[in-house]
Order: C-alpha cells, then sequence, then structure tokens
C-alpha cells in the first residue's frame, strides 16, 4: 500500500502535467487575489482577511482536482496495469485509500505556497498581525474537507472510464452539481423546509459555514459521509468488475 501511495505522487511529479497544473492554480489565485479588479482583490478590499481566497478555492479546485484525480485509475485501466495491481496481496479498499490518500498530499502540497498570503496578509494589517488567526486557521480547515469531497468524487469518475479527459470532465460536473446544484434546487422552494433541507444537502451550504472559520460537528460529519460514499461507490466499481 505504501510502494503505491509514492507510486502515485512519484507518477505525477513525473510529467509535464503535473507540474503545469500546480502552477496555473497559484497563477491563477495570485493574479485574482492580487492583481486583477475583480472584487476579490486583496489589497482594494481594506480589510486583513483571506476571505476571498475560500470564496475563490470551490471554484478554482474545479479544475485543480479532477486534473489530479483524473489519472488515478483511468491511465491503469488504459495502460493494463490496473489488473497487475489486482495481482498484489491488496485489497480493492487499499488500493482506493493509497490512491485518494495520495491525491490528498498532492492537494496540500499545492496548497501551502498560499500560506505566503496569510503572512502577506497579516505584515500588511495595521497594526503588523492584525489578523483573525483562530477564523483563518478554520478556514483552512474547511478547504482541506472540501478537498477531500472533491478528491473522492475525482476518484470515482476516474474509475468510470480509461480516458482522461472523460474522467476530468465528469469529476468537474460532479463536483459542480454537488456544490451549486442542490443550492440552486432549493432557492426554487424558498421558505420552505424542503427547501432548507435540498440546500442541506448540497458541498455550498456546509463549506460556507466552515469557511467562516467556524467548525460545526454536523458539516465536519456530512463532509467525512460525502467521501465515505463515493469512496465506497469506487471500491464497489472496481469489485464488479472483477466478476
Amino acid at each position: 500500500m505504501a510502494s503505491l501511495f509514492f507510486k502515485e505522487i512519484s507518477s505525477f511529479f513525473h510529467t509535464l502535467t503535473g507540474y503545469i497544473v500546480i502552477i496555473i492554480f497559484l497563477l491563477l489565485n495570485g493574479l485574482l487575489l492580487w492583481v486583477f479588479d475583480t472584487g476579490m482583490n486583496i489589497p482594494d478590499g481594506g480589510y486583513a482577511t483571506l476571505d476571498s481566497l475560500f470564496i475563490l478555492a470551490p471554484w478554482v479546485f474545479l479544475m485543480l482536482i479532477p486534473a489530479i484525480t483524473m489519472r488515478s485509475l483511468a491511465e491503469e485501466r488504459r495502460s493494463g496495469t490496473l489488473d497487475l495491481l489486482r495481482t498484489r496481496p491488496m485489497t480493492e479498499l487499499q488500493i482506493i485509500l493509497a490512491k485518494y490518500s495520495a491525491a490528498l498530499v498532492l492537494i496540500v502540497l499545492a496548497l501551502l505556497p498560499t500560506l505566503v498570503y496569510y503572512f502577506s496578509v497579516s505584515a500588511l494589517g495595521n497594526p503588523v498581525g492584525n489578523i483573525d488567526k483562530g477564523g483563518t486557521w478554520g478556514s483552512y480547515t474547511g478547504l482541506l474537507f472540501l478537498a477531500g469531497a472533491y478528491a473522492a468524487i475525482g476518484l470515482f469518475c476516474s474509475s468510470l472510464t480509461d480516458n482522461l479527459i472523460v474522467a476530468f470532465l465528469l469529476a468537474a460536473i460532479l463536483c459542480l452539481t454537488l456544490f451549486q446544484g442542490f443550492e440552486q434546487a432549493g432557492t426554487l422552494l424558498t421558505g420552505g423546509t424542503s427547501g432548507s433541507f435540498i440546500v442541506s444537502l448540497g458541498i455550498s451550504e456546509h463549506y460556507s459555514s466552515m469557511s467562516r472559520g467556524v467548525i460545526d460537528s454536523r458539516d465536519v460529519v456530512y463532509f467525512l459521509a460525502l467521501i465515505s460514499i463515493f469512496l465506497v461507490l469506487t471500491i464497489y466499481r472496481l469489485q464488479t468488475e472483477k466478476r
């Protein structure tokens, strides 16, 4: 399991695509948050806060995370190495957990440079260091839960096909649907309990709560359940292929 985990990480960085994906992610974030006048520009906001980063991140993640996960199983199937993996003394659960863990590590590596934004905003505050540290780290926690959910969805989509582009598009569309689809559907039933219930099924409702720095157990349970559902679906997909 450990060897597969490290193989996933090394294979990502042994291709030019891996570097391009992370560079584009950081460049896009940097331009939108610090250069372009988009309404989310941090220097123009007048406040020592990283709220813009946590508003923008779910949308940028729609490109980053599917690009990371699309190779996980689709490439294995396309190259014929998925059958080879099954001959090793590993269960489908171990295979999926190794690939999922590797995807999470790659996402964290992509996020680490954004800590520069935290120290920059802290230094630009008046007085210096005038930033809500607890709220910011709480928001980063919410961002990691969101990344975990997107990664589980991306891994499931990668298990459905041997085409990398199809895996990428399926993951991006499904993530977008779960992030915004329930909220949009819920607004059609404004004021009703059914509308609130539908909204609560979507990712946006729970991520918005956590992105404010509030770590509610209900939001944590929601993300853990969502991640578990898609990992189980991925395992089931691999098991049915063997029959």
